[in-house]
């Protein structure tokens, strides 16, 4: 693997800036979980960038279902998979209630 190959590994901010400006969400947390897959099918040598937890509320959820959810999520950051993300673990959260 190249240099410039590995360099263009996503980070978890990257994938936190695309969500944030394609599913507005009201709650987000992209956690970098790849360190602990290493030595696993699709870890990277580095120990960053192909393995995320997601962790999402939006109002583009609402209505449905948890398969199209996760589409939107997919959807999002399909550049980002292409570059090398291996897996990505969603957890739709509720929405933020306002007082």
């Amino acid at each position: 693997m190249s240099t410039a190959a590995s360099t263009a590994l996503p980070q978890a901010g990257e994938l936190q800036v695309r969500l944030a400006e394609r599913l507005t969400p009201s709650r987000l947390e992209v956690l970098d979980e790849s360190a602990a897959h290493a030595g696993h099918s699709g870890a990277g040598p580095l120990g960053y960038g192909t393995h995320f937890r997601v962790r999402i509320a939006s109002p583009l959820f609402t209505g449905k279902p948890r398969v199209a959810q996760h589409r939107l999520v997919y959807d999002a950051l399909q550049d980002f998979i292409d570059q090398g993300v291996h897996a990505i673990a969603i957890e739709v959260l509720p929405a933020k209630e306002t007082p």
